[in-house]
């Protein structure tokens, strides 16, 4: 069962503003692997990560053809670290698009003053620590 933690809230929502932005891992539908740092990850709800998709290139073209995902996110100066593994949607209107936009940081917002972008949610699956060890599955 998925479940995420107070800890694991606490820790991605803040990742950005502590210096540790999560890193997303992507590929596209032949296996092109595609790596970067996602300002706005934000636990979604129990289950789910999301995240502003506000420069619309190679994720979200990796995201639409093929949407497994993994989301690392570690910060060594609390010795805390988890992978996110899922499956992303992509919302490009709608109640979930305006909640993930009302909820993504100011700094990566503002990075896209016309609101054009995207909000991905990422259904996960199962969630590891750095060395595999299953924390949570689906």
């Amino acid at each position: 069962m998925i479940k995420l933690t107070d800890q694991i809230r606490e820790v991605v929502d803040k990742a950005l503003a502590n210096g540790v932005p999560c890193i997303l891992a992507t590929a596209s539908a032949d296996g092109e692997p595609d790596i970067g740092y996602k300002g706005s990850m934000m636990v979604f709800d129990d289950e789910s990560l999301a995240y502003w998709e506000r420069t619309r290139r190679q994720h979200l073209k990796n995201v639409l053809a093929n949407p497994k995902v993994v989301v690392l996110f570690r910060d060594p100066k609390i010795g805390i670290n988890f992978r996110f593994h899922g499956v992303a949607t992509v919302h490009d209107q709608g109640p979930i698009r305006d909640q993930v936009m009302a909820r993504t940081v100011a700094a990566e917002l503002d990075k896209d003053p016309e609101r054009k972008g995207s909000a991905v949610v990422i259904r996960l699956d199962k969630v590891t620590n750095l060395g595999g060890q299953v924390l949570q599955s689906r």
